[in-house]
């Protein structure tokens, strides 16, 4: 009986949460560039204070694919995994768990936001797309040693002109996949 009257207040209470402003604001509304600027210079700020390097995503993706190969292969002959890393495990990679926050993150707000729904596939083109974008997107960001937060976000605030290069041909890139993308698959 105890449990019921808990959920039932918890309940009450983002019910209550729900019909103010502040709700609607944080989790409903988009956010403006401008504060998304500031939010995303202050995460830079605190992971470089807390970790000693700049925020990064893809750069651990190595090793979540090592630990997801492992059973299958002899991961002692893979040039590009740090050994070091890989026997300390998934959760003593910072990197690691800060993406696992991030993805949870977003899950959270989307459900906060009452957003999430399953969307019928329109069309196999629509997925082809999705499928060769991200390829071609992990790709770039292993070749690149880095994805739009390592290399190019952190790159610029850190004065690196590898990220100005990066920008650059993130930009170029974005042209022409978004040309290619309504050429061939809308």
């Amino acid at each position: 009986m105890e449990k019921k009257n808990i959920f039932k207040s918890i309940d009450s209470f983002f019910n209550r949460l729900k019909s103010k402003d502040i709700y609607k604001r944080l989790f409903v509304n988009p956010l403006t560039y401008v504060t998304g600027a500031v939010l995303l210079g202050i995460f830079n700020i605190v992971t470089f204070a807390a970790t000693g390097h700049g925020w990064g995503v893809t750069g651990v993706f190595t090793l979540w694919g090592t630990w997801i190969v492992k059973p299958f292969a002899d991961i002692s002959t893979f040039a590009n995994v740090n050994q070091t890393a890989y026997e300390a495990g998934f959760f003593n990679s910072s990197v690691s768990v800060r993406n696992l926050g991030i993805i949870l993150g977003a899950l959270l707000a989307v459900l906060l936001a009452s957003q999430f729904k399953i969307k019928k596939i329109k069309s196999w083109r629509q997925v082809a797309a999705a499928v060769i974008g991200g390829l071609l997107m992990g790709y770039g960001a292993r070749v690149g040693l880095g994805c739009n937060i390592g290399a190019l976000f952190t790159g610029i605030s850190s004065l690196s002109l590898a990220g100005w290069v990066f920008a650059l041909f993130l930009f170029g890139g974005a042209f022409v996949g978004s040309k290619l993308l309504v050429k061939f698959f809308m």
